[in-house]
């Protein structure tokens, strides 16, 4: 009996809501509680594995899940053998080294010889490396923070989102060592032995995240003004231009750039477009 699908996504932590939200909008039906380890998909042949996000690459890499969602920054410090298939445009944080405001350090270069406190050890190694500066790296389990004021380390290195944690522990950032964000990830032997099946779960979330960034725009316009309204709207091809029951009137279709609407708004009403409607795109295939 063949094995179903497995994802394996983290159970706690900053991915976990737009994570589930993304299978939700992508179709898959699914019931995920609080403490639930499986949830099996009703409509996919796929079971949702609900793991440690520092698992999770792990648990790809050895073939006990086919896929996973986890942050880059997870994928780069495991430096495991994992196909990664589509960053998914979530999460995104910077590794970034800090040190105390009143600190003399302005950049990375400064940190010579001084200790670095990270639970992100393979990154930063690699990083004061790549550089030739010599620092001690401190291994801290979490909490990076507060290890200037401990004593442990005269910097460290830690994922900022917002920045605010760092503000409160009276820190300021000096270098950016790292980008992240949720990226899909496959067991490069599933990737081999099951490609349609993976294509098509990939496909399914590619549908879904595209549909996010755009807008199907409908309106009326004099026939005249076809050109020139074409020439505002950049979407993904040429728009559609359908003639309309009354003389000399078009209908034009196009999907636009979510950000691009509020802008383009004005300028298509003044080149001639009137009833202008915006619909969400509930899944976009290109």
């Amino acid at each position: 009996m063949t094995r179903r699908l497995r994802l394996a996504i983290p159970n706690k932590g900053r991915l976990v809501e737009p994570t589930v939200q993304l299978l939700k909008d992508a179709g898959l039906v699914f019931e995920a509680g609080e403490r639930a380890l499986v949830a099996r998909v009703q409509n996919f042949d796929l079971d949702i594995l609900f793991v440690r996000t520092n698992d999770i690459v792990e648990f790809i890499a050895d073939g006990v899940a086919e896929l996973g969602i986890t942050g880059l920054d997870l994928v780069a410090e495991a430096g495991r053998d994992v196909a990664q298939l589509r960053l998914l445009g979530y999460g995104r944080c910077r590794l970034t080294a800090a040190v105390p405001n009143d600190s003399p350090y302005k950049c990375a270069a400064d940190l010579a010889g001084l200790r670095v406190a990270t639970s992100h050890m393979s990154l930063t190694k690699r990083y004061f490396a790549e550089r030739n500066i010599a620092v001690d790296v401190v291994p801290v389990s979490g909490a990076a923070e507060v290890a200037p004021r401990l004593g442990l380390a005269e910097a460290i290195v830690d994922l900022v989102s917002t920045g605010s944690t760092m503000v409160v522990n009276g820190l300021r950032p000096i270098e950016e060592v790292f980008e992240s964000e949720a990226v899909l990830l496959a067991n490069p032997a599933a990737l081999r032995d099951k490609p349609a099946v993976l294509a098509s779960f990939e496909t399914m979330l590619g549908a879904t995240l595209a549909a996010r960034d755009r807008k199907y725009l409908m309106m009326n316009a004099p026939e005249e003004k076809a050109e020139e309204l074409e020439a505002l709207l950049p979407g993904l091809e040429s728009p559609s231009v359908i003639p309309l029951a009354r003389k000399g009137m078009i209908a034009i279709h196009a999907v636009v750039e979510a950000d691009a609407v509020w802008s383009l708004l004005p300028r298509l009403k003044a080149a001639g477009a009137s009833g202008i409607l915006i619909l969400p795109i509930e899944k976009l295939v290109s």
